[in-house]
């Protein structure tokens, strides 16, 4: 088996990286609040109310870059794409605008997270 990955999907990885600044975890707990409890997440994959994408944000951070599949890797820059036109496009008082704030999140950024410092 081949453990590289192709420099597509290393490059969408870095962006999204990058980008996404929630964990799995957090997401996930963010998409069932999002989308009204536990039940909206069953372990065979997301129900009614949770946004697919996100979904599958979730499972992209749970996995090592050697294990990501061509798939992955367009869920990472469909990712990329959406944060990246939606911080351009910000809104006037974007800080206190929960549908941006929140439609950003759905994908794993939080726009209000301060970024990590580089000491």
């Amino acid at each position: 088996m081949n453990n590289r990955v192709s420099p597509e999907v290393e490059l969408a990885w870095e962006d999204f990286h990058r980008l996404v600044n929630m964990t799995s975890d957090e997401l996930r707990t963010w998409l069932l609040t999002d989308a009204s409890g536990e039940e909206a997440f069953p372990a065979d994959g997301p129900g009614p109310g949770v946004s697919e994408l996100g979904a599958r944000v979730v499972d992209v951070l749970r996995k090592r870059k050697v294990d990501l599949t061509e798939n992955d890797g367009e869920v990472m820059q469909e990712v990329v794409d959406y944060v990246e036109d939606r911080l351009e496009h910000r809104p006037p008082n974007a800080e206190r605008d929960e549908e941006w704030r929140h439609a950003l999140m759905s994908v794993g950024h939080d726009p209000l997270r301060p970024e990590p410092s580089s000491a």
